[in-house]
């Protein structure tokens, strides 16, 4: 089992650090379609969400991509916010359900990224909406697991944000200070669980993925049909978890 998903792990880290994705959704998918307990989920997919944007963070804010004002805009309430979604109590069926729900979410907005994906020009935003949009944002992350990158690029490429290489850059850096903080929520409660023999590989296919996707550009890896199969893959497994709860 561990080494079919490092293989899958490896591939999904190369394709999404590149766009500045974590691959939180897809591994916390397919360790769910894999039996995996929800703790170790949430923390193993943290914590390769930690390891595969580190890379793209520093390769984004070396080449430029990374706004610092509007990334602190958009993370100041998410930090708190996702340490608090990580730290609350929740059972086994309310995970499944708030992650069958937020996986389901995330496959339609990814399929949304693909279709309508096109150039805009950028314009003025309304002070203090994306800081409000990125805390809800970052709540849903520490009660899944998910870094928030998936949710948060489609919102910004809808509201014009900024360009689509500075929301990979500040899609990388949402996602490492909220994965960071989701972590340091588990650790709060004593929740954070990791089996190395299980984890430590994982960790390292994901770590060589991400290196190499970082230094990809959008521009030279469109992998699209990979993004079409791992929309496919997260809806069928969110819809699978919300089935199951019936």
């Amino acid at each position: 089992m561990v080494l079919e998903l490092c293989i899958i792990f490896f591939f999904i880290a190369l394709v999404y650090s590149s766009a500045g994705f974590g691959g939180g959704s897809s591994y916390l998918a397919l360790m769910a379609l894999w039996g995996v307990g929800f703790q170790l989920m949430k923390s193993t997919a943290l914590l390769c969400n930690v390891v595969v944007v580190m890379g793209g963070v520093y390769h984004f804010w070396k080449n430029g991509h990374l706004p610092m004002k509007k990334a602190l805009q958009l993370s100041l309430v998410s930090v708190p916010l996702a340490f608090i979604g990580s730290y609350l109590p929740m059972k086994q069926a309310t995970f499944f359900l708030v992650l069958g729900i937020a996986l389901t979410l995330a496959a339609l907005l990814m399929c949304f990224r693909l279709i309508f994906q096109k150039t805009y020009t950028i314009r003025e935003q309304p002070r203090g909406l994306y800081g409000i949009i990125g805390g809800a944002i970052g709540f849903l992350s520490g009660m899944t697991g998910i870094g928030g990158g998936i949710y948060l690029a489609p919102v910004l490429r809808l509201g014009q944000y900024d360009t689509a290489k500075n929301i990979a850059g500040l899609s990388s850096f949402f996602i490492l200070v909220n994965s960071i903080s989701g972590l340091l929520g588990q650790a709060a409660k004593g929740a954070i669980l990791v089996d190395w023999p299980f984890t430590l590989p994982l960790i390292i296919a994901v770590i060589a993925g991400g290196q190499i996707g970082a230094r990809l550009s959008a521009a030279a890896l469109k992998p699209r049909w990979v993004e079409a199969a791992t929309a496919l893959l997260i809806l069928y497994a969110g819809g699978r978890m919300l089935f199951s709860l019936q």
